[in-house]
């Protein structure tokens, strides 16, 4: 029975539009002056690099590396340290999605440390602190400005695997709602119900004290704990309220606003308590579909909400406040049957696909499925419900 509980989260967190303004007082306190910035060609093209080179000014020398791709490959993540290395930057800046955020997460390991990417996946692989690096998302959804993970796709191993260590949490955390306002409507439904997905897996968690890690391990995750309770309630109310009018109407900055901040709040609660059972089924449905993460972990979260209900009743009637169901009258187990019946609804309302099949994905592939998910330990012991392959088939069946 374990007694205490920590938190930990980036070093420095700047919120709210115009942020983005900060960058050359930020990059001033850290003492960086050759900085890589780590980005994708569409955010070159919609001007979103521009507008954080004009931010800059002449604060610092600026290399941009712009391979980046949804779901990065571990051969992306390579290309992005050889471009680093050549460049031999002082610190690093990640702007775009998860994606581009962790790449420079995994290179500002591999500068600072040697080796590959390969090298730190894994748990508490990186060996001391990283290269200083700011994370400035362009989406509100993976939370991984404020996280200690990065998540690459394995093409060889068909998995996605990650990086995990408190070391790789950015020094700054640049959070400008306004850099969202050109997310397109597919990204801002799929990283918001992400978003949405984190917040609900660590607020029904195991509780910490039970945290069923074996002796000798350490883990980044640690179960349920209140501070967690605090930013994932926050995180689910304001993302109930607030991800469909950013979808419907982009330019709505109010609704981009309340989503990047349930979107860090998110994100600072799952990256100490931990993610569940979702997230272990999307990285091999994930890497075997191409699907987003999001829509991945979107698709799935109801199914395995209901999995985990009777493990959780009195946290999903509170969850069904939070997203706004009328629970008047009714049982905690009615109740917490409506949480489900929510996160359904706002799906259906922003386009997330409800079956496997409609992701491609093979009944035949199922069993593997499930076999892979139950191997990721790290974070299948984070479910309040201890999981078998057999019940993983039969829930990925009902979604199929």
């Amino acid at each position: 029975m374990r007694s205490t509980w920590s938190f930990s989260s980036a070093g420095q967190i700047v919120f709210g539009s115009g942020a983005v303004s900060q960058l050359p007082d930020l990059l001033g306190r850290l003492k960086l002056s050759r900085v890589l910035v780590v980005t994708d060609e569409i955010l070159v093209k919609v001007g979103l690099v521009d507008t954080a080179r004009g931010a800059i000014g002449s604060a610092a020398k600026i290399e941009v590396f712009s391979g980046g791709e949804p779901e990065p490959s571990l051969r992306v993540a390579d290309a992005c340290v050889a471009a680093a290395r050549a460049f031999k930057p002082d610190g690093l800046i990640g702007l775009g999605g998860g994606s581009n955020m962790d790449l420079a997460k995994i290179a500002a390991a591999a500068l600072a440390h040697g080796g590959s990417p390969r090298d730190y996946l894994g748990e508490d692989k990186v060996p001391g602190p990283v290269l200083p690096h700011i994370a400035i998302p362009t989406t509100a959804g993976t939370g991984s400005e404020v996280s200690a993970a990065g998540v690459f796709t394995d093409e060889e191993n068909h998995i996605k695997a990650g990086a995990m260590s408190n070391y790789l949490r950015p020094a700054v955390a640049l959070v400008d709602p306004r850099l969202t306002l050109s997310c397109p409507g597919k990204v801002t439904a799929d990283s918001g119900i992400d978003a949405l997905t984190h917040a609900i897996e660590a607020y029904t968690a195991v509780d910490f004290q039970a945290f069923p890690l074996p002796p000798g391990q350490t883990s980044l995750y640690q179960g349920r704990h209140p501070l967690g309770d605090c930013l994932a309630e926050t995180a689910i109310k304001l993302i109930g309220a607030n991800l469909k009018n950013a979808v419907i109407d982009p330019q709505n900055l109010a609704a981009r606003e309340a989503m990047s901040l349930a979107a860090m709040l998110a994100g600072m609660a799952f990256s100490n308590v931990g993610v569940a059972l979702v997230h272990a089924l999307e990285y091999p449905i994930g890497a075997a579909t191409h699907c987003s993460h999001g829509e991945g972990n979107g698709l799935l979260l109801p199914y395995v909400m209901r999995y985990n209900l009777a493990s959780r009743e009195q946290e999903f009637a509170r969850i069904a406040d939070l997203l706004g169901a009328d629970t008047d009258g009714l049982s905690e187990q009615h109740a917490a049957e409506c949480a489900i019946g929510a996160v359904e609804e706002l799906n259906r309302a922003i386009g997330i696909r409800s079956r496997l099949s409609e992701l491609g994905a093979k009944r035949e592939q199922l069993p593997e499925f499930a076999e892979k998910a139950l191997g990721i330990a790290r974070i299948v012991r984070v479910n309040p419900r201890v999981p078998t392959v057999p019940e993983m088939v039969e829930l990925l069946n009902g979604a199929y």
